[in-house]
């Protein structure tokens, strides 16, 4: 089966323009806006669109939309779209719906991401995600797009709700070091400086490690160099984990006094040379820590006991959230405002809070049984 050509609203997922079509190899393929459908080949694309996923069998795309939305035109594309954005934006009229035992502990944190942009003036706009969870292991996600009037941080509180959080709940926060987001956590009630967390600090060390890994030993003084550094980087990243980053320096100024044996080394053909990748990643470094050593901790003695370091967690939500779907091999351009509501439809199916009025309830994805929202 197959639908008609036609040109989408201002506002969605994608316009079938020339600028928003996917091009493979040196030809032109269809828009992603799902201008045809056929019910069993389009699936992935299907997918794409779609605030979730029926798991690895292929199913026809008109089960998969009876799924969605029941409704007499659900294989219209339309359809799809239009009862999408409407859903996205009735969910920020809900009021979240708290626990019976209230939270007497919760970790928030939160991450930003880009996605491509279909307007002319900008490439690609900001799109924060985030992750509220308890120790008992409650959890909800919430996102937005930046500067388009989403109240990000009344999607914090509201999720801060749905897990029982109250005026007496021990609020932990974890940011990558950007101001913006902790402005936006100390907005949302969150008034404890969050934590830099661990994920992009180990980040960096690794590039460090990797530099230092790759220097060549041509003789006995660089050999000897070589073995400082790697020592050094191994004592930097100890001194971090254990809470003793005010003597990161030493360490740092140990690497820049022998940096010196490596002068004059020149770059390959295809890659730059090892000691530049080495000075280039140190000063990273210095400048990174530099900057946010307000908000380091002793990540080693929260490690031991049992508490969260960074936010690994909400860099995978940001990935199922935003970018497995509406970024990374998919290729789309999206309005501000449509992938707003897309992503408030995704996050709502994840929590399992579409409600009885957006059609089937689907079970969150921490359940034992997810039959639908696992994959989205």
């Amino acid at each position: 089966m197959s639908l008609p050509r036609r040109s989408l609203p201002s506002e969605g997922l994608s316009r079938s323009l020339g600028r928003d079509i996917i091009r493979s190899g040196n030809g032109e393929a269809a828009p992603v806006s799902m201008c045809r459908v056929r019910p069993n080949r389009d699936r992935p694309h299907l997918a794409v669109a779609l605030p979730l996923d029926t798991g690895a069998r292929p199913a026809p795309a008109a089960d998969l939309l009876g799924q969605m939305f029941p409704v007499s035109a659900g294989t219209d594309p339309e359809t799809l779209r239009r009862h999408t954005l409407r859903a996205g934006a009735a969910l920020a009229d809900r009021a979240a719906i708290r626990p019976p035992a209230a939270a007497p502990a919760i970790t928030v944190t939160v991450e930003s991401t880009f996605i491509r942009s279909r307007e002319d003036d900008e490439r690609h706009f900001e799109v924060r995600v985030g992750n509220v969870e308890t120790t008992a292991g409650g959890r909800q996600v919430f996102g937005g797009v930046a500067k388009v009037g989403t109240d990000i941080e009344g999607l914090i509180r509201k999720n801060l709700d749905a897990v029982g959080g109250n005026k007496d709940t021990v609020l932990t926060a974890f940011t990558d070091g950007c101001p913006g987001l902790r402005g936006i956590l100390a907005g949302a009630g969150v008034l404890e400086p969050p934590i830099l967390d661990w994920f992009h600090i180990a980040m960096k060390l690794q590039h460090l490690k990797q530099s230092a890994d790759g220097l060549a030993a041509g003789d006995l003084a660089r050999s000897a160099a070589k073995a400082v550094i790697v020592t050094e980087v191994e004592r930097l990243r100890w001194r971090i984990w254990n809470g003793k980053a005010k003597n990161a320096r030493k360490s740092i100024d140990r690497i820049r006094a022998v940096m010196h044996h490596f002068r004059g080394e020149r770059d390959s053909r295809k890659s730059i040379a090892p000691s530049r990748k080495l000075w280039t990643a140190l000063r990273a470094l210095n400048k990174y820590l530099t900057g946010q050593s307000a908000w380091l901790v002793n990540y080693a003695k929260r490690h031991r006991a049992g508490l969260r370091v960074g936010t690994a967690i909400t860099e995978g939500t940001a990935n199922f959230l935003v970018n497995r779907r509406m970024n990374k091999s998919q290729q789309m351009r999206w309005s501000r405002r449509g992938a707003d509501l897309l992503l408030q439809v995704r996050c709502a199916v994840y929590n399992g809070t579409l409600g009885s009025e957006f059609g089937q309830k689907f079970h969150p994805a921490n359940d034992s049984f997810p039959p639908t929202a696992v994959a989205a």
